[in-house]
């Protein structure tokens, strides 16, 4: 390995500033505005992200809030310590972000890499100010000292890490398109079915209170937050033993009755069920594939059930379960099963396999980027996981 030099964050950088402050109009399409919202999981997420038009990103903005490709966006308010590597032209991002625009001393995935490790996000939250919505000071950022390789293995290091969250990014693209098959011939073969009660195709099974005097131990359990966002810091574990029916394991069911309304396919593993989630157990042998797409095809009624209610939290009631759904025919639900069933665990084997790669890059990630992994050593370690 290389010397390693420890120096201020400002040496790599020509600039650090943050985006507009000026209220920016959204349009229908147009230059991406890119807020802290938007960062997530090393990457811009584009779909979640809002347009400007042509005339104001030209006008009222100046090159502080315009990136450019290859440029460091760093989230500095709300969700702090969030980064992302600009990739495309014609974004602009607001003063919830910071812009590192690099010199020749550093490799932008590198950097990008590096922000996210735990010893630099742990000295970003402590350097943190405000009591409600948490904020850093680019003026601190600049001056944090970092850990820097030569620049020809700050780029092998990038390497190995962005082969793994690659991967991760293709198995996305994979699932969401099988979810949009599933979808697809569910909805061609329903329109020519037949209305059933959803409650007739699947038990409904209510998770209870399981966060109370938790241990900090054992299962994870699964609240909304979980279903929505994966595991996380305010995440609950306990070692409690829980029914067969309270327990999800990978390839279940869950479905959130109230507040986000949300139903998804659990692939972590085996966890337990908190109160406000339904597991959803399929009836007589009726395929999780068929059940998996009658619920969705009820959530935005059901959606509107519960804005209606004038509560902190919507919700619906068990009776509104027994609402009729419009599923395949017996003949079409046989001849459509085994693609159905295959789209269904191939997705699942993704999404079990997305979490592996996203836990080696985790693992390798402070070990390279504190020099005591040397890059072929992690190569071999990727290599058994891809």
């Amino acid at each position: 390995m290389g010397e390693w030099r420890r120096l201020p964050l400002g040496d790599l950088l020509t600039r650090i500033t943050y985006g507009f402050t000026n209220p920016m109009p959204t349009t229908a399409a147009g230059p991406i505005m890119v807020t802290a919202k938007d960062i997530r999981n090393g990457r811009i997420d584009y779909g979640s992200a809002r347009f400007t038009s042509r005339e104001a990103y030209d006008s009222l903005l100046t090159d502080k809030s315009r990136p450019r490709v290859g440029d460091v966006l760093l989230t500095k308010d709300g969700s702090i310590g969030r980064v992302a590597v600009c990739d495309r032209p014609d974004i602009c991002i607001n003063q919830s972000v910071a812009l590192l625009q690099l010199n020749e001393l550093a490799d932008a995935q590198f950097l990008a890499y590096m922000l996210q490790a735990p010893d630099y996000q742990q000295r970003m939250a402590a350097d943190a100010d405000g009591s409600t919505i948490k904020h850093i000071y680019i003026t601190r950022v600049d001056k944090m000292e970092v850990e820097l390789p030569p620049r020809g293995e700050q780029e092998a290091i990038a390497e190995v890490l962005r082969s793994l969250d690659d991967k991760v990014t293709a198995n996305q693209r994979a699932i969401q398109l099988a979810e949009e098959l599933s979808r697809a011939h569910f909805q061609a073969a329903a329109t020519g079915g037949v209305e059933v009660p959803l409650s007739s195709l699947a038990r409904f099974v209510n998770g209870r209170a399981y966060t109370k005097d938790a241990t900090g131990t054992g299962r994870v359990v699964v609240r909304i937050a979980e279903l929505n966002s994966g595991i996380g810091a305010s995440t609950v574990w306990n070692d409690i033993e829980v029914p067969d029916v309270n327990t999800v394991r990978p390839g279940d069911l869950l479905f959130a009755w109230s507040g986000s309304l949300t139903a998804a396919r659990w692939y972590r593993p085996e966890a337990i069920v908190n109160q406000h989630i339904f597991k959803v157990i399929p009836n007589d042998r009726r395929p999780m594939w068929l059940v998996n797409q009658a619920v969705h095809a009820t959530l935005d009624e059901f959606k509107a059930i519960a804005a209606d209610k004038a509560t902190t939290m919507g919700h619906i009631q068990r009776r509104h379960l027994d609402e009729p759904v419009r599923v395949p025919n017996e003949g079409d639900i046989k001849r459509l099963d085994e693609l159905m069933n295959d789209l269904w665990e191939t997705a699942l084997a993704l999404e079990i396999e997305s979490l592996k790669l996203s836990a080696t890059r985790d693992e390798l990630l402070p070990l390279l980027m504190s020099g005591k992994v040397r890059v072929k050593d992690a190569e071999k370690t990727v290599e058994g996981v891809l």
